[in-house]
């Protein structure tokens, strides 16, 4: 495993990072030291291999769905789609 914190490159010595850590990544796969890049050393973007990405790929998904969750719970009170449809004249019973 890689320590943290990981240095913070500038986008020029990123770019030229860039062979060095393609290789890590084929060589170590989702155990590769990610580059982190960005202006006066302030870390603004990472580059991960595949790897890594797609094990992380359904922790991000939850965590986008629990984002639309605390936003559409923050927008107030809902409606039940039950009410909705019995409004329009609709059997929500006769969809299932």
């Amino acid at each position: 495993m890689y320590q943290l914190p990981l240095p913070v490159l500038p986008s020029r010595e990123a770019r030229a990072a860039m062979s060095g850590a393609l290789a890590r990544f084929r060589e170590r796969g989702a155990a590769a030291e990610p580059v982190v890049f960005g202006a006066h050393r302030k870390p603004e973007a990472v580059v991960i291999p595949f790897e890594l990405y797609a094990e992380l790929l359904p922790v991000i998904e939850d965590l986008e769905i629990a984002h639309l969750v605390r936003e559409r719970a923050a927008a107030g009170e809902s409606v039940p789609l039950s009410e909705i449809a019995a409004a329009a004249g609709l059997d929500p019973e006769s969809f299932r």
